[in-house]
């Protein structure tokens, strides 16, 4: 489990639990924001506009983060409030994901700009190399079509007809199959250290 990295890399431990944190909070804080320019108020209401990670995940996520590494977080919203019902469903509901890559990209500028292999500290390479992995990768997670993810709403409302999946077991299924296929997660790493290697020349 995650956990047995606290006594093999406690550094890394860390590392990850604060960045995976910091990605969750300002991914569901976007879907509050984007929210409220769209009409509805229930974030602010709820008292979710906040930076404090335990309001957006609760202690059992991350306790589950430091056992496991797996994390989840929620932003209350009212559909019935949106001022466009599918147009402002999109933008909400795309609004998570995007943060993510706004902060994966923002992590490797700031890796091309200010952190060299050698380099140690908040800015050393292997955290800015770490952050900008970790949150394209949940930018390519957030995005799959599988309910309860960010990516079913947005392409249910494009594609009206994978609305009826939401009710059924299929997205626990899907996403419990994800979990259990050997590789899966390492495959969207690949994918987000090509991006990174690509755009950073490493």
């Amino acid at each position: 489990m995650f956990i047995t990295t606290l006594l093999t890399e406690p550094v890394l431990f860390f590392r990850i639990v604060v960045i995976v944190i910091l990605s969750i909070t300002l991914h569901e804080l976007a879907h509050g924001w984007a929210a409220m320019s769209q009409g509805d108020n229930t974030p602010e209401k709820s008292g979710h506009l906040t930076l404090n990670p335990v309001v957006h995940m609760g202690l059992e996520s991350i306790v589950f983060l430091c056992l496991t590494g797996i994390a989840w977080g929620q932003m209350p919203v009212n559909p019935a409030k949106f001022r466009y019902p599918k147009l402002s469903n999109i933008i909400v509901s795309a609004a998570g994901p995007l943060s993510n890559l706004a902060l994966g990209i923002l992590f490797i500028i700031l890796l091309k700009l200010f952190a060299n292999p050698d380099s140690s500290g908040i800015l050393s390479f292997e955290f800015l190399y770490l952050a900008s992995r970790i949150n394209l990768t949940l930018f390519l997670f957030n995005l799959l079509p599988i309910p309860p993810l960010d990516g079913f709403h947005v392409f249910s409302e494009i594609f009206p007809q994978l609305k009826q999946l939401q009710y059924t077991h299929f997205g626990v299924f899907a996403m419990m199959l994800l979990f259990t296929v050997p590789g899966f997660g390492r495959g969207l790493r690949m994918v987000a250290e090509l991006f990174i290697s690509v755009t950073v020349g490493i």
